[in-house]
């Protein structure tokens, strides 16, 4: 086994070795001579494009480094604008943008490390073995023309001008042999730490893009917040409020007719009566959408089941909860199952939606899965609803990915961190 894994090891040190040396070397001749261009002005037109595939190149790396020893490499890249312009102009904002992003510079020093340091590291990692068997080669007889035309021929540090000689340098392959079995995992390993060392985002990167986030979805929090309020006030003015001055207004007629006509007082007080039932039942449903009472009565559990049973569609939901997250927590994955649960119900021609709600102990995550068998083609694009409960979660660290192809299903998942409490008990 560990023969088989020193092989693969090798082969694989090859293929670096080669990745350092052609792509590092050129993709950095190439950047260097774009960023000097810059002043002419083709630069700008270059760099762009030359970067993208540099940061390709970076990020096979990245991959090949998860795949083939476990080592895991963040991205450290700034995201571009969504609204950026095209043409000439474009291409200078762009050019801009990356020139100020650190990874770019960062990127730049991790060619220069590659195709030296990384390249030595990665032929360190393949050579043993194919060495060693190079000592067993020269044992079986193929030292003799090889000296007959050099005189001596060094094999490490054996001189080979006889069988003899030749089968202490097939004792020494053995050794590099043995010496690469355990070696060359490790060095193929050192190869992705050493570019791990110039490819990860630094400290004060990660800082930075921490502040950067936190900026954004205290904005998102905000803008959410105000259009809150302004829904509010617009339910409250169309909906209860209009009853209850209407209501004002029977009552004030009812006082002027009770002694002239008592039937038609009675009348408008049966209707008033009326109104305010119904004004009371909108002002439950405009409480129940600010904050439904069973989510804290109950869990996010049991509200989530109550809403299913609202849908008018069949919806199962597996919950696995041991505790309570935080009051906000709650309120922003249920109004996300709610806002998925909605569009399931409108816009996918769904028959059936699966829920599954469970807490990962181990990274302290609440992940939420929402599943139907609708018609798919589902997409977080800005301005939907989708866009809007994903600025809702950032405000908690929270991410959610959807997978929707053309023709379904569409699947839905949440991402939370947080800690779980003890249960807190029901109402």
């Amino acid at each position: 086994m560990k023969v088989g894994k020193a092989l693969v090891a090798a082969a694989r040190g090859l293929v670096l070795a080669i990745a350092s040396l052609a792509g590092s070397i050129t993709l950095f001749v190439l950047a260097v001579l774009s960023l000097a261009f810059i002043p002419l002005g083709v630069g700008v037109l270059t760099t762009p494009p030359l970067f993208a595939l540099v940061r390709a190149h970076a990020n096979q790396r990245r991959l090949l480094a998860a795949r083939w020893s476990g080592v895991q490499i963040p991205l450290p890249y700034r995201a571009l604008p969504p609204d950026l312009r095209g043409g000439l102009v474009g291409m200078v904002e762009r050019c801009s943008l990356l020139l100020r992003d650190p990874a770019t510079w960062r990127d730049l020093l991790w060619l220069i490390v590659d195709m030296t340091a990384g390249a030595v590291v990665a032929l360190l990692a393949c050579a043993p073995m194919p060495y060693g068997l190079e000592g067993w080669v020269l044992a079986l007889g193929t030292w003799e023309p090889i000296v007959g035309g050099t005189g001596t021929y060094w094999y490490g540090f054996v001189p080979v001008t006889s069988q003899a000689t030749a089968n202490y340098a097939a004792l020494l392959g053995c050794g590099l042999i043995v010496l690469g079995v355990f070696t060359s995992p490790v060095l193929l390993r050192a190869h992705f730490l050493v570019g791990r060392a110039f490819l990860a985002p630094t400290p004060r990167m990660t800082l930075a893009e921490r502040v950067h986030h936190l900026t954004e979805t205290r904005h998102d929090v905000v803008d959410t917040s105000a259009a809150e309020l302004r829904r509010i006030e617009r339910d409250l003015h169309d909906g209860a409020q209009a009853r209850l001055v209407a209501m004002g207004m029977s009552l004030g007629t009812v006082e002027a007719l009770m002694e002239k006509d008592p039937a038609k007082a009675k009348e408008l007080l049966a209707a008033a009566r009326a109104s305010s039932a119904e004004a009371l039942a909108e002002l439950r449903d405009l409480v129940r959408g600010i904050h439904p009472p069973v989510l804290a009565e109950r869990g996010l559990g049991d509200a989530v089941r109550a809403l299913a049973l609202r849908m008018p569609l069949s919806v199962e939901v597996e919950v696995d909860l041991p505790g309570r997250a935080d009051e906000p927590v709650e309120t922003a994955a249920y109004f996300a199952i709610s806002e998925l649960l909605t569009n399931a119900a409108k816009h996918s021609g769904a028959d059936r939606v699966w829920i599954d709600i469970h807490h990962d102990s181990d990274d302290g995550a609440l992940r939420i899965a929402v599943t139907d068998d609708g018609e798919g083609g589902a997409s977080a694009s800005e301005g939907s609803g989708l866009s809007g409960v994903q600025r809702r979660l950032g405000a908690f660290d929270g991410v959610m990915a959807i997978s929707s192809p053309v023709g379904g299903p569409t699947m839905a998942t949440i991402e939370i961190p947080c800690r779980l409490s003890a249960q807190r008990p029901t109402v």
